[in-house]
């Protein structure tokens, strides 16, 4: 199927057809398999490039592509970010230790469709303070998601992010944002989590598209370390970021990386999804 089928909004967002939500919810359900079997793998001693590795061999059993290897220069299938880390830590040699939280983002083409998705996990015990943080940082998405559909505008989806995660006390990254997707990695628009309801681009159906909020513990700016690729909070403070891809529907949105397990909220119960 061509990704020029179907038609462009003026602000240049493309309007997928029907048929095309099941090549991106096959591509989702792989991407979120992962993601579930690299689960029982994270575990302190663990080294990051040893979860990309295994990460490596599940997308190709699966029959994907690593969307993320040779994307500018990058040589790993996923990103890990580490406690302070934002995004786009680049996996390597470092050692999980005991209290670790950790994201992780996969993101694999299947049949030229692409599923993008990135959740929290825990390297033994889990603090106080990094449970909240990763509670509310998966509250703030499904908070965003509920408002993704037609007729709402993109503006919608980051004030209700940001809204909810500043009355917790907490703040929402600006430097990075969600992104459309489909049969290209990165598309329009930009997805922000923070903004004025009723601003932007107004939502429709067959639109495709990330949200993923970066939440902090402290402040909300953040540094690119000299490597290129990792983004830390300025303050060293915690950061947490859940990731899904959605689909606009008739009357709401179709997520497409949606767990199959129900392990999606590492500190939830066994029917998050």
């Amino acid at each position: 199927m061509d990704e020029r089928k179907g038609r462009l909004t003026r602000d240049g967002i493309r309007i997928h057809e029907a048929a095309d939500f099941a090549g991106m919810a096959e591509a989702g359900r792989v991407v979120a398999q992962i993601l579930d079997d690299i689960t029982p793998h994270v575990q302190p001693g663990v080294s990051t490039g040893q979860l990309d590795k295994l990460i490596l061999e599940m997308v190709e059993a699966h029959g994907a592509t690593s969307a993320t290897i040779g994307y500018n220069g990058y040589q790993h299938a996923s990103c890990i970010s580490l406690n302070h880390v934002v995004c786009h830590g680049i996996p390597g040699e470092k050692l999980l230790k005991d209290g670790d939280i950790l994201n992780i983002d996969v993101t694999v083409i299947v049949d030229g469709w692409y599923g993008d998705s990135s959740r929290m996990y825990v390297a033994g015990a889990l603090s106080r303070k990094a449970q909240r943080l990763i509670d509310v940082t998966h509250e703030a998405l499904m908070i965003g998601i509920a408002q993704a559909k037609p007729g709402n505008t993109y503006g919608d989806i980051g004030h209700a992010i940001q809204t909810y995660v500043e009355a917790q006390r907490m703040s929402v990254v600006r430097d990075f944002c969600g992104h459309g997707l489909g049969r290209v990695f990165h598309a329009p628009p930009n997805v922000l989590h923070y903004g004025r309801a009723g601003s932007g681009p107004v939502l429709e159906e067959g639109m495709f598209f990330t949200i993923e909020p970066m939440v902090n513990l402290g402040r909300h700016e953040t540094k690119v370390l000299s490597d290129g690729w990792t983004a830390v909070t300025r303050d060293k403070s915690l950061s947490a970021q859940f990731e899904h891809s959605i689909g606009i529907t008739a009357d709401g949105c179709q997520i497409f990386t949606l767990s199959p397990g129900g392990i999606f909220h590492p500190t939830a119960d066994s029917t998050a999804s």
